[in-house]
Formats: C-alpha cells, sequence, structure tokens
C-alpha cells in the first residue's frame, strides 16, 4: 500500500566541510568568496554553519527578493547583525520590524530628493579640499583617501560644521579597527569574543572613541539650534503618524553612528574599487574624464550629464559590493519554494553571489559598464542587484551614497590620470565586514586630455 497526496521535499542540501564547533568557520576565514559561489551549484538554498549557528543561504534572486520584501517574516537579526549591533547600537538600519517604520519616518524627511542638490553642494567642496593637497607622481593609499573624503563629506553634511581633522582621521580609523575585526567576531563563539585579548580591546576602545565622536558633535547641534543641516533636522523631527515624539539624543548618536559606518566606510569602498576600475581601463578612464570635462562646463547640476560615470559606480557594486553578507531571522514558521522554514531559523544572502550568478549577467567576472544601459538590462536581473538590500528595509541613504560616489568619481577622474604604480596587478583581497580593496595604491598624474588637474569641482550631481 502506498501513500497518497503531496510527496515530501527534498532536503536543503547541506554545505560538506563543517568543523564540530566551528561549523564553516575556516572556508568563510581562507576563501570565503570561493565558498560562497560553489554554493548556488548546490540548490537554490544551501544549509551552513556560521561558526555555532546553523543557517541557510539563499542564493536565488527570486527566493531572495521574497525574504527582502517580506521584512516581519524575515526581520533583522543574525550573527552578523547581532555583532555590527554592539558598536553601531539600535538604528533603523539594524532595529527589529516593530520599530523600523517609526524609525524610518523620522529619519525620511532628512532624505527628501529636494535636499540632496544642497548636500551635494557641499559634498563638491569637501571632495576639493580633501584631494586639493594631491601632487603629480603621488601614488596614493585609496582606501584610506577615498575614506578621508567621505568622512568629511558626511561629518559637514550632517552637522554643518567643517571637519576637524584629529576628529576626522580619529574617526577613520576606529571605523577601520571595528571593520577588521567584527567579521571574525562573527565567526568565533561569544566565550572568545568576551575574553580581553588585545584584538578584542582594540575593537571596544574603537567603539567607544567613536561613539563619544558623534555624541560630542550630537551635544554641540542641541546647543547651536536648527542649522537646517542634516543633524539638526533629526532632532527637530516628530512622528506625526505614531506618538508624536521625537528622538532622544541617545536614539540620534545610534541613527547618526549608522550613518557614519554606511556614509563614510561603504561608499569609501565603493569608490576605491571605482577607481581601481577606471585605472585599469585607461579607454573608459578618457570617456569618463570627457564626460566630466562637459559636465562640469555645463554646471554639472544635472545628473543624466552623468550616465557614463553612474555606470561605472554602478557596475562597480555589481562586481565589489560593499555589504557582501548580510543575514536575517525568521520570526514565525514560514516557507521558501517549497521548503518549510522554522521560526528563529538565520537567513543568510550574499549580494556578491546574486552579482557573479552566470544565468543573471552573462561572463560574471567582466567588468562591463555597458550592462546599465536601460535597454539592455534582462527581465531575470530585476531582482539580481541588491547591493542597498531591499524592500521597506533597503537602505535610506542609497540615493545620497550615489551621488557622492558619482560626484567623487568625476571630481578625481576629471582632475588625475590614475594607474597602478609597478608591473605587479593589484589582487582582490578577502572580505572582512565589508569588501574593501586593501593594499589598493595608485599613482597619480596630469591627465593627457579632459579638464586639467587644476578644473573646477563639479556642481551638485544626483539621479
Amino acid at each position: 500500500m502506498t501513500a497518497t497526496g503531496t510527496p515530501p521535499t527534498a532536503p536543503i542540501p547541506r554545505a560538506a566541510g563543517a568543523l564540530p564547533l566551528l561549523g564553516h568557520a575556516v572556508p568563510l576565514l581562507r576563501d570565503p568568496l570561493g565558498f560562497l559561489r560553489s554554493l548556488p551549484q548546490q540548490g537554490d538554498l544551501v544549509a551552513v554553519r556560521l561558526g555555532s549557528h546553523p543557517a541557510i543561504v539563499v542564493c536565488d534572486p527570486e527566493l531572495l527578493h521574497q525574504v527582502l520584501v517580506n521584512d516581519r517574516v524575515f526581520d533583522k537579526g543574525g550573527p552578523i547583525y547581532d555583532r555590527v549591533g554592539e558598536f553601531l547600537g539600535n538604528n533603523v538600519a539594524l532595529c527589529p520590524h516593530a520599530q523600523h517604520r517609526r524609525q524610518r519616518r523620522l529619519l525620511q524627511p532628512a532624505f527628501h530628493p529636494e535636499l540632496l542638490r544642497g548636500y551635494a553642494r557641499t559634498m563638491a567642496v569637501q571632495i576639493d579640499e580633501a584631494t586639493s593637497a594631491w601632487h603629480e607622481g603621488q601614488i596614493i593609499d585609496v582606501l584610506h583617501e577615498t575614506t578621508r573624503i567621505t568622512s568629511r563629506a558626511l561629518i559637514a553634511t550632517l552637522f554643518g560644521t567643517g571637519p576637524d581633522t584629529t576628529a576626522v582621521e580619529q574617526a577613520t580609523a576606529d571605523i577601520a579597527t571595528l571593520v577588521a575585526s567584527t567579521y571574525r567576531r562573527t565567526l568565533q563563539p561569544d566565550w572568545l569574543n568576551a575574553l580581553p585579548t588585545p584584538v578584542n580591546i582594540r575593537h571596544r576602545r574603537a567603539s567607544r572613541r567613536l561613539r563619544a565622536i558623534i555624541a560630542a558633535y550630537v551635544t554641540e547641534q542641541r546647543t547651536r539650534g536648527g542649522t537646517g543641516r542634516m543633524l539638526s533636522m533629526l532632532l527637530d523631527t516628530h512622528d506625526s503618524e505614531g506618538d508624536g515624539q521625537g528622538m532622544s539624543d541617545a536614539q540620534c548618536i545610534d541613527q547618526v553612528m549608522t550613518f557614519f559606518f554606511a556614509g563614510t566606510e561603504t561608499t569609501a569602498v565603493a569608490l576605491a574599487w571605482a577607481l581601481h576600475l577606471i585605472a585599469t581601463y585607461p579607454d573608459l578612464e578618457h570617456e569618463v574624464r570627457d564626460e566630466a570635462g562637459r559636465a562640469f562646463k555645463a554646471g554639472g547640476a544635472d545628473p543624466d550629464r552623468l550616465p557614463l560615470t553612474r555606470a561605472v559606480v554602478t557596475e562597480a557594486l555589481r562586481l565589489y559590493p560593499p555589504i557582501w553578507l548580510s543575514t536575517r531571522i525568521t520570526t514565525t514558521d514560514t516557507a521558501l519554494g517549497s521548503h518549510p522554514i522554522p521560526a528563529g531559523t538565520t537567513i543568510v544572502f550574499s549580494p556578491y553571489v546574486i552579482h557573479h550568478r552566470p544565468d543573471l549577467y552573462p561572463d560574471p567576472e567582466r567588468f562591463d559598464p555597458g550592462r546599465w544601459d536601460g535597454a539592455a538590462q534582462p527581465a531575470a536581473a530585476r531582482h539580481a542587484f541588491v547591493p542597498f538590500g531591499g524592500g521597506a528595509r533597503r537602505c535610506i541613504g542609497d540615493q545620497f551614497a550615489l551621488a557622492e560616489s558619482v560626484l567623487t568619481l568625476a571630481a578625481i577622474v576629471g582632475r588625475w590620470h590614475l594607474e597602478h604604480p609597478g608591473s605587479a596587478d593589484f589582487r582582490t583581497p578577502k572580505p572582512r565586514t565589508t569588501f574593501q580593496p586593501t593594499g589598493l595604491r595608485l599613482r597619480l598624474a596630469s591627465p593627457a586630455a579632459g579638464p586639467g588637474p587644476h578644473a573646477q569641482a563639479p556642481s551638485p550631481v544626483r539621479r
């Protein structure tokens, strides 16, 4: 006698190589991109272990879209968010679903599209000042310089004050410390993270210093009162659709902490990769410089005048998404595809994996800004570009970050020719908390054509 009804669902395949206590920590530390790239061959969903935490990796863009859109069921959480939340606090990027809508409403006025042009003017001044000390023949540490630019621009935009050099350098160093240690802390057991090791001590000190810098700026802004800058808007806004209350200083500090991380670290990483790619393709550099020159001459206020520059940034985000690994937690029993998913399950997704699927992006390792010609976009890829997440939890500052990246790339390429020093090719490093191009250096030279090294910085750029 045979049973009737729906046939049982095949179990979710398990990735090989898990070790007791460590899980897949070894391949995720030794070769995380290679390990992740191997998973789609095993299935749309693959079971792994992040250290001692069991998890399911989503490798299919349509299933990932389901996760990102249904943020009530697939809530923020998991080991990555636990570790990042230790220093960023409770903010719009990390808070649970129950708090998110209110936090988003309080922040949204500061990111109104009409304000971005004004922010971009502030960015342009800081970009020009940060790069004015560069000189012919200089070899720059690219990530360090892009982080300095984004830190200056964010401080000026948020606080309406010229960045204090000491504060910028300290904040930059502390963010680097936190980024260097957080990914490893995600894969380590909690007891090891609690030990007073040198790495753990540096991590905690960096977190305290960065929070103290932000707290000082918030206190200063409260004293000065409304200035029309982003932070003053955050402090003055009230939740008209909810309890009518605004944010306390402590809540505002948590929000600014995540702005600082996203607005400096992740934007600087994306920009550094874009500069690396520009330096690798001299013909493209010349085209971007020509486009920048035309935009500068015309005032540069219309983002449609910089479509190629934006395409370069977008393709850099596809190839090297700064947030390359993320997690969610299921709040109730649910399903993905034909597989039941119990409440409390850790869901993992990697924008890097989705962005490198050959069925979605032909020849996915090839750098091709032409992919972002709207007419060339395949229908299958509509949910396959997720550097900023998606759904209601999509990064609130995505357009701010894109405007800054496009503006900075146009300004630098309009002023300098970039080349890799020496004969050795830059090798893609292992990603850490973000996918950094660590060790990337470029030599500055006067461009053979274009606006020249002393061209006027561009006007605001925004899509």
